[in-house]
């Protein structure tokens, strides 16, 4: 059972698809970067004593995207999730990530510890990070793909057909998985299709987190945290774990068959994993 969500904050909407019943214990999930709620669709199968609620995060799916002249920094879509939260009055619930989602849910519930009681980390392990001495290197190069973005005219998709098989070739996903994410990454306007996703999303960004300040926000995570990783994922995802294990407390790790979204592609055997820990803690 699934039914669209909408949720109506100060600045921008905010949708998504709530997975199972509304009575059950909350998984709040966020997808990865470029990405959308349909991502959770495999997973929340195989998930039948919680309640998914699947976002489509600022700028993706059916969401807002953010207003003209605004960009997409990380650190703002902790705030999208907290404004979001006490919306809601959603007291203590499980935070799941998938990728760049990964990266968010480990900011917020460093962040707002007290609301998440369980941390679920797929293909991410905390911020990806750069020296500081890069920093004006970073910053010129967001700059330039920012003004060249807006220079330059939008790309439309030809097909659906063909664009899901690119999304496909390019995610190393499968065709039915590359399907469910670009059927809500697409609208059609006068028999023309348009991406919904902002085209902002793939512009540089300005500065990258130091590792220290990656450690800093990860050796504050209180609750049991369980990372997800694919036999065939992303290895920069597996040197980061390997160099992060201290700094947080309660650990837990598996691997599952799979590449980067072994979640949408090989769903059963990771939805096994999140029930254990989520019944073990």
């Amino acid at each position: 059972m699934q039914h669209n969500l909408e949720f109506s904050l100060s600045n921008i909407v905010l949708r998504g698809i709530g997975y199972g019943d509304p009575n059950k214990p909350m998984i709040l999930a966020l997808h990865g970067w470029l990405d959308n709620a349909a991502s959770f669709n495999p997973l929340s199968e195989y998930l039948n004593d919680f309640y998914i609620v699947a976002l489509d995060l600022v700028g993706h799916g059916l969401s807002s995207h953010r207003s003209d002249g605004a960009h997409y920094h990380l650190i703002d879509f902790p705030y999208d999730l907290h404004e979001l939260v006490e919306s809601q009055g959603w007291q203590s619930f499980i935070l799941m990530g998938h990728s760049m989602g990964g990266i968010i849910a480990t900011i917020y519930a460093s962040c707002f510890p007290e609301y998440v009681s369980q941390l679920i980390s797929i293909e991410s392990f905390g911020p990806m990070t750069k020296d500081t001495q890069s920093s004006p290197t970073q910053l010129r190069e967001s700059i330039l793909s920012r003004l060249k973005a807006q220079r330059s005219a939008a790309k439309h998709p030809k097909s659906i057909e063909r664009t899901i098989e690119a999304r496909a070739m390019v995610g190393d996903i499968n065709l039915e998985s590359a399907k469910l994410l670009i059927t809500r990454n697409i609208r059609e306007e006068n028999h023309e299709l348009f991406f919904t996703t902002d085209r902002r999303l793939r512009t540089f960004s300005s500065l990258r987190m130091t590792e220290s300040q990656a450690e800093a926000f990860m050796r504050n995570i209180q609750c049991p945290t369980l990372v997800i990783t694919g036999t065939n994922g992303y290895q920069s995802m597996r040197t980061a774990l390997n160099n992060r294990l201290d700094w947080v407390k309660n650990l837990s790790m598996v691997e599952c068959e799979g590449f980067h979204h072994l979640h949408m592609d090989n769903p059963q055997p990771v939805a096994d994993e999140i029930a254990r820990f989520l019944n073990d803690n």
